[in-house]
């Protein structure tokens, strides 16, 4: 019997339909999804199994013009997501086209390309007409030698299972780098920490999304099988602390309703959830809190 495993990083703009890529090959969700851009921070590694062959999704933050020291370190882990896998998926979405930012990905890709497969993956293709679609993929190998394309739309599955064969026969022959029922390798505590970021991203508006994080403190394991979980959120302004509490703490309830509810599915028990606000106005530029999202605080710089 020949197995096969080996990375696959999924890099493009933010938005691109990464992270929900991630979650349907995967079948589980490892990767937050929301409707705001730049929600993936860290390089969340997701596990698919394909017959013999493991795959192992790296779904990297999308590649934008960063302009913080958080930015950079995002950037600087999606290049390196892509840098550390054997295959590498670029992710474009089909009504946006040949964006400014896709220009340059494309630009970048040639550097990184060197001894890896390199696949187009045409995502939101329910978005156009087909002799959109055929043009998009033409002028995008016209400017790059992708090993090849495909036309997906990941929110509906539709071609992910052909993409998922295509990988799974690609990837080298090796052994399997994780036990075979391993869906994730971000500890736990980290999961659970982006989950409730996800909910205080799809419930708060505007600029508070990206000035915030969410950290587990404490993970108790009780007696009676549940989970005992202590987070902080941390905001940069008294103002934003009182934004993510709501009007008699209406907010925070409801964040942290809907994020012990998914907790609680996704460990499979029951969970008690306790939430606190602090107001830590550099938190941007500590090297703790980047270590905690599973960036590196020096690729901010």
């Amino acid at each position: 019997m020949t197995t096969r495993a080996g990375f696959v990083a999924l890099i493009g703009e933010p938005n691109a339909g990464k992270s929900t890529l991630l979650n349907r090959m995967v079948g589980a969700k490892v990767s937050i999804v929301t409707h705001k851009v730049q929600t993936t921070r860290a390089r969340v590694r997701g596990v698919a199994m394909e017959g013999e062959s493991q795959i192992v999704f790296v779904d990297t933050p999308g590649l934008f013009q960063p302009r913080r020291r958080l930015d950079r370190a995002m950037v600087a882990a999606a290049w390196g997501g892509a840098a550390d896998a054997e295959i590498v998926l670029l992710l474009v979405e089909a009504h946006r086209g040949i964006t400014e930012g896709v220009e340059r990905i494309l630009e970048g890709l040639a550097e990184v390309a060197q001894g890896r497969t390199v696949a187009l993956v045409i995502n939101k293709i329910d978005r156009v007409q087909s002799e959109v679609l055929l043009g998009l993929t033409k002028d995008l190998n016209d400017r790059f030698d992708f090993a090849e394309t495909f036309l997906i739309s990941a929110e509906r599955g539709h071609g992910v299972e052909v993409l998922r064969s295509w990988l799974a026969k690609t990837l080298p022959e090796g052994p399997w780098l994780y036990p075979e029922d391993q869906i994730a390798d971000l500890p736990m505590r980290m999961i659970a920490a982006e989950i409730t970021r996800e909910k205080l991203t799809l419930r708060l508006h505007q600029e508070l999304p990206y000035q915030m994080t969410v950290e587990t403190e404490n993970w108790e394991e009780r007696k009676d099988g549940s989970a005992k979980i202590d987070q902080v959120i941390y905001v940069v302004r008294d103002g934003h602390k009182g934004i993510v509490l709501g009007k008699r703490g209406e907010t925070i309830k409801s964040v942290s309703q809907s994020s012990r509810e998914e907790l609680t599915e996704f460990l499979g028990r029951k969970v008690h959830l306790f939430l606190q606000v602090k107001v830590r106005p550099n938190w941007l530029e500590e090297a703790e809190r980047y270590s905690e999202m599973g960036l590196d605080f020096k690729d901010g710089n």
